[in-house]
């Protein structure tokens, strides 16, 4: 091992670079995304029309490429459905009850179900928190006037 190499111990952990130093710059490309950019240039249509045709002659692959590009997979949609109003903690079993009935209906998946309890799981946190400190002021007011 060399003398002025250093030992696990010192070598610093994480961060690569320098402090200050930002590192690539947004929107900048890699040298092997511009190269084959560089090769297919001008020839996107020529390969899309060859894809299309592969797809209508049975090749899955093909067909499986253009579907993917044609209908997107969905990721978010708006959630509707009959849902009580939710003003207070006590209202979170109903909604919970509201949404799992819209589960077994089918109207939510499960995904949109479970994404929409960790909105209701929040809500109920921060009410819970505004009632702690409503009843940690009542105690300080009662604790002071005493």
């Amino acid at each position: 091992m060399k003398a002025d190499a250093p030992t696990p111990a010192q070598k610093p952990r994480g961060r690569p670079f320098k402090p200050g130093n930002p590192g690539r710059q947004p929107g900048s490309r890699n040298a092997a995304t511009k190269a084959a950019e560089a090769l297919l240039e001008g020839e996107a249509e020529v390969l899309t029309r060859k894809a299309i045709e592969q797809a209508k002659a049975g090749d899955m692959t093909a067909l499986k490429l253009c579907l993917d590009r044609l209908v997107p997979v969905r990721r978010e949609r708006t959630i509707s459905f009959d849902m009580p109003k939710v003003a207070g903690a006590a209202d979170h079993p109903g909604a919970l009850l509201a949404m799992l009935e819209a589960v077994a209906a089918g109207d939510l998946t499960p995904g949109e179900a479970q994404a929409l309890a960790g909105i209701l799981k929040e809500h109920r946190a921060a009410i819970e928190t505004a009632e702690l400190a409503s009843r940690l002021d009542a105690l300080e007011e009662r604790i002071s006037s005493t």
